[in-house]
């Protein structure tokens, strides 16, 4: 099985062109022989009030975010996210913007 852990960024767009918030996340991405591939992280930083406010708003409406790892200036990975009460993320594939679900890890 293959690994990825490190920081990444979550970006909540509106559209195509108005990203309403980002947060810096830690996660663990595993692929399996298969090429499912499982994602897990938590919040880089504890979220004061005002930013757990708008966490909890965003994920009302809508639990959809793009993730963008380092040097990438915008996230182009679909995940939706689950939060769990001990503030441990879980990330499913999503579909991306054009409604295609294919999403690739390169984890070399």
């Amino acid at each position: 099985m293959d690994r990825l852990a490190g920081q990444a960024r979550l970006e909540w767009w509106a559209n195509h062109s108005t990203c309403l918030e980002m947060y810096d996340i830690d996660i663990i991405v595993t692929v399996d022989a298969a090429g499912m591939w499982r994602a897990t992280g938590r919040h880089a930083d504890a979220l004061d009030t005002p930013q757990r406010a708008g966490w909890d708003f965003l994920m009302e409406m809508d639990p959809h975010f793009s993730v963008a790892f380092p040097g990438e200036d915008r996230g182009g990975i679909m995940v939706k996210v689950v939060e769990a009460e001990d503030g441990t993320l879980t990330f499913t594939q999503a579909p991306d913007w054009n409604g295609s679900g294919n999403v690739t890890f390169d984890l070399t």
